[in-house]
């Protein structure tokens, strides 16, 4: 058991690296899963924050922009994750329809390392893009009111987040029939921030639109990472963020090794 999980962990880091040189070698991709979030941040803060921060609860009218910076970038955060889903789902697709799939699972590899390079890989590509993202916001005036053990906890809920949506963005990859279909599948997952309180809160959408805002996984996701960053109450968040990676990852990873296993036997 213990030489079988080496060789996994060992094949992992194999297959990591690989998924490394790829975003290496790729520049473009990583520019732009990093460049959309700060459009959108700029759009938002620069061009609609008067007006959106100026409904905020308890908010002076003239002060709108300066606190919805604080509101919308840990909704900026969550679509900086969500973004980095489209080209791991594009990558695994391209790997099932070029055969470079079908040619590791003729080799001495292990099946579940082959899938966890393309995760590790997109995970660490998240990350840097979320600080990226967030150094953006500093720079143009967000100003997080985090303590050390609350920066370590964000970073962990960043980290988890990630690693949730790659297993997902790799079954999405897998269960695609073409590449384009694979870019365009994930894009479902970049609307999520936006029908959940990244950008308002739920308590403004309509009663069908809330239920479905406040039950969403990136309402938790958000919701943690304001509340570690900026001071608000935690309340269940956290809790309900942490239950949401654990269902996705596993069934993001179940999903993934059926289709894998399914076209092992073909």
């Amino acid at each position: 058991m213990t030489t079988a999980m080496t060789y996994t962990v060992g094949d992992s880091i194999t297959m990591l690296r690989r998924n490394l040189l790829h975003i290496v070698r790729y520049p473009g991709l990583t520019m732009f899963v990093i460049g959309a979030p700060v459009v959108f941040l700029m759009l938002f803060v620069f061009v609609f924050g008067g007006t959106l921060g100026a409904g905020l609860p308890g908010v002076d009218p003239d002060g709108g922009r300066t606190a919805y910076l604080p509101y919308v970038m840990p909704g900026i955060l969550a679509m900086t994750i969500a973004g980095t889903a489209g080209g791991t789902a594009t990558t695994v697709a391209m790997d099932m329809t070029e055969g470079i799939t079908a040619r590791f699972r003729t080799m001495a590899i292990s099946r579940a390392a082959v899938l966890a390079g393309h995760v590790l890989g997109n995970t660490v590509q998240a990350v840097l893009g979320v600080v990226v993202v967030l150094a953006v916001g500093i720079a143009v005036g967000f100003r997080p009111n985090a303590s050390l053990v609350q920066w370590i906890s964000a970073l962990a809920i960043v980290v988890l987040i990630a690693f949730a949506i790659s297993w997902l963005a790799v079954a999405m990859g897998m269960a695609s029939k073409s590449v384009e279909t694979a870019s365009n599948l994930p894009m479902l997952l970049l609307l999520l921030p936006f029908l959940g309180s990244g950008f308002v809160p739920t308590d403004t959408m309509p009663a069908g639109l809330r239920w479905f805002a406040d039950y969403q996984p990136f309402t938790p996701f958000v919701e943690t990472l304001r509340a570690l960053l900026t001071g608000s109450p935690m309340e269940s968040n956290l809790a309900l963020a942490l239950g949401w990676c654990l269902v996705i990852t596993v069934a993001g990873y179940a999903w993934a090794m059926a289709i894998y296993e399914k076209k092992s036997v073909r």
